[in-house]
């Protein structure tokens, strides 16, 4: 793998340039009075195995009544102490 030294300033001058180099597989440090300070390389593109559609299909059931309120969060309209009765009638 080539490295190369860059000043900050030839950095951001020639910037697309330097990104170029960098995919093409080089390495670019930047330096500042030439103490190198970032360096420039290209990124590994990550590979997502892709999921096929309906890969669960018949594996989840969902029942008729899935959206039915839960009893235990109904207020309990006779019990005045019940938390779920707020704001206080």
């Amino acid at each position: 793998m080539v490295d190369t030294v860059v000043n900050i300033h030839a950095a951001k001058t020639h910037f697309s340039r330097l990104v170029e180099r960098a995919e093409h597989g080089e390495r670019i440090t930047i330096a500042r009075d030439g103490v190198p300070v970032a360096m420039l390389v290209a990124l590994e593109v990550e590979t997502k195995v892709r999921r096929p559609i309906g890969m669960d299909r018949g594996k989840v059931i969902m029942h008729a009544n899935f959206d039915d309120p839960d009893p235990e969060l109904v207020p309990d309209d006779d019990n005045p102490e019940d938390p779920l009765n707020w704001p206080p009638a």
